[in-house]
């Protein structure tokens, strides 16, 4: 459930993306500014089509490969269940959630089938194609669902917000402790989504930031307590944590903790600084959470309105100060809040002696660096901090996906445990949450997308990252097998250990394989293709690992991206260690039962201790049947 509701915090983010631009083209073509129509019209298309463009957000950001149909099919889904609910019942408005729902729907829905393949009198339609049709679908059931159920959700929204109005200063506390206290998460996008687009109504806009850029006078009670902490308040933490550094490490942590105090107070974004201090020094984060509620409160109990299109920011503050209520009086807030931020944290720091950044231990900062291979474009930054995060988190091997919001990476990693956090520190992360074992996040900045897009390219590529193997993404235990020699076997005595299709490994969608071969079953089973014993055996059961008599070391690995199934539809029937005979049945697959819920069930079969100078050749290509001589190595 953590990690469904991280991606679709994650996926939010491309939506919300959109909104400076927008806010800015409609507050610049007001009265009050530019007084140009066809400017503001610009910018409130984008604000009238939010849900819509939700669903299209969604749909891609939930999707495996990000493609275009995705997009589409979550489109093509919002339209179909908002005509369908709203032709049962009128008053229906599914708003921003209707379209986060469609574009959840789209996305999954496109990851089971966008590779289905139909008849061929049918195959047009397969593939991708068949996505969007597969939506409208499941989006009409969905749709007369919605028809009897949507008014009760629609009340139930009514009601939470009328509570934290009706609250007053307690309901805005409450928003503000829990806008921060879900960040460490990345949870608090959820509950702003709900806040910034779908509390309150004003001329059929939703949420506190489209009902204030629209001229709502009560809008924006919700949203100004967030002025003092973000421009004011936190830079102050950073002059804090700045005057607690040891006299030695102050020079050297001033850059860093300046940089980042100007990003906050400019644009708004703080989290490189919360996370600065989030791990090293908790406490400090529980007294910014207590401070960011009483700014909320008290800026609510002043009648202070003031709103955002992205965040927080001077550049916010600058655009929207016309239509703000008391914006000097927020102003003045700030400064107050900058100072108690200063006073409080320098107290605690030395009265705690907390670790924040300067104030480390020798033992704790991390000195080496490992060296950059010749394949990193030293001049770039952002690909040296990829090819030290990657090292940094365990290797290629322990890295299943990759991804990013606005400031962090957010990583699918085999073992979290072999995340060294001190050496990303040192490496140019501002922290680290490990969400769990498989969920790892590393806070980098605004410019994370460019170092994702660095450590994307280094793990499809084939240069040795230090400390890195060369093979990235295979599927193999945490803990990887080291080969004290290489093998240089007779293939002759190796036989099929599948029945299907043999192929060369060019033509295997996975190019983690190379230099193999594949074979593509038509039966759900592996026998063994040698005479040895079984060195690996994989907690999934999708795969096994083998040593034959004569040395040669076997990898079979049934089907792609297989392990994410976690052993459903596989049976294994030898353990690790035991000695195994040509044609002797190691695992046994259900081909129907996985078939739809995997990229392919192509089996590479990988020689991981071949010499270097040994290739492999197929004798034959097509069906083989359990038999001898289907390779040769030359």
């Amino acid at each position: 459930m953590l990690g469904f509701l991280q991606k679709i915090g994650k996926s939010l983010m491309l939506p919300i993306a959109m909104l400076p631009a927008a806010a800015l083209l409609l507050r610049l073509g007001q009265p009050d500014l530019l007084n140009i129509p066809f400017i503001a019209n610009a910018g409130n298309a984008v604000f009238a089509n939010l849900p819509l463009i939700f669903a299209i957000g969604i749909a891609i950001g939930f999707s495996k490969d990000k493609n275009g149909a995705a997009a589409l099919a979550g489109a093509i889904g919002f339209f179909v269940l908002n005509a369908g609910a709203t032709a049962i019942n009128k008053t229906i408005d599914l708003g921003v959630l209707g379209g986060i729902i469609a574009g959840i729907l789209a996305g999954v829905l496109y990851n089971r089938y966008h590779e289905v393949k139909l008849p061929d009198w049918l195959a047009f339609f397969g593939g991708r194609r068949l996505v969007p049709i597969v939506t409208s679908g499941a989006s009409l059931i969905l749709a007369f669902i919605f028809g009897y159920i949507w008014p009760f959700v629609q009340n139930g929204i009514s009601s939470v917000a009328t509570w934290i109005y009706d609250a007053g200063i307690f309901g805005a506390a409450i928003y503000g402790l829990l806008n921060r206290l879900l960040l460490p998460l990345g949870l608090h996008h959820v509950i702003n989504t709900l806040v910034w687009f779908e509390f309150g109504t004003y001329h059929n806009f939703h949420g506190e930031i489209t009902r204030f850029l629209h001229g709502d006078p009560h809008a924006g009670l919700l949203l100004a307590g967030f002025f003092p902490i973000m421009m004011f308040g936190l830079p102050g933490a950073c002059l804090a944590m700045i005057a607690a550094a040891k006299k030695e490490r102050r020079k050297e942590v001033s850059g860093m903790l300046i940089g980042i105090a100007v990003t906050s107070f400019v644009t708004g974004v703080t989290e490189p600084i919360e996370f600065s201090f989030m791990f090293l020094a908790p406490l400090l984060y529980v007294i910014h959470a207590l401070l960011t509620a009483s700014s909320l409160a008290v800026t609510y109990a002043l009648g202070i309105h003031d709103g955002f299109g992205f965040s927080a920011g001077a550049i916010d503050y600058i655009i929207n100060f016309r239509i703000a209520q008391k914006p000097l009086l927020l102003l003045l807030i700030g400064v107050i809040y900058g100072a108690i931020y200063f006073v409080v944290f320098y107290l605690v720091i030395k009265g705690f002696n907390l670790k924040t950044p300067g104030r480390e231990d020798d033992e704790d900062i991390v000195k080496d660096e490992a060296a950059i291979a010749s394949g990193v474009n030293t001049k770039d930054k952002y690909e040296v901090m990829a090819a030290h995060f990657i090292n940094d988190i365990g290797g290629r091997e322990n890295i299943t996906n990759i991804d990013n919001c606005t400031t962090r990476l957010r990583l699918n990693v085999r073992d979290a445990q072999l995340a060294d956090s001190a050496a990303l520190k040192h490496h140019g992360a501002h922290g680290s949450v490990k969400l769990n074992n498989q969920n790892l996040q590393v806070i980098v900045g605004t410019d994370v997308e460019f170092v994702a897009d660095a450590m994307k390219k280094f793990i499809q590529a084939p240069i040795d990252l230090p400390g890195v193997s060369a093979q990235p993404g295979l599927d193999r235990p945490a803990e990887p097998v080291i080969h004290s020699s290489l093998a240089d076997v007779d293939a002759s005595i190796f036989v099929s250990p599948l029945k299907g299709n043999i192929m060369p490994i060019t033509d295997v969608p996975d190019k983690v394989f190379s230099e193999k071969f594949a074979i593509d079953p038509d039966e759900g089973q592996v026998l063994s293709p040698v005479n040895g014993k079984v060195t690996a055996l994989f907690p999934t059961k999708h795969a096994v690992g083998l040593e034959s008599e004569d040395g040669l070391e076997i990898l079979i690995h049934v089907g792609l991206d297989t392990v994410n199934l976690k052993g459903e539809g596989f049976t294994n029937f030898v353990k690790e260690g035991e000695k195994v005979v040509k044609g002797q049945r190691l695992i046994s697959f259900d081909i129907q039962k996985i078939k739809d819920q995997v990229p392919s069930l192509i089996t590479p079969i990988v020689f991981t201790n071949l010499d270097a100078s040994k290739q492999v050749v197929l004798n034959k290509t097509g069906a083989v049947d359990f038999e001898a001589n289907i390779i040769r190595l030359e």
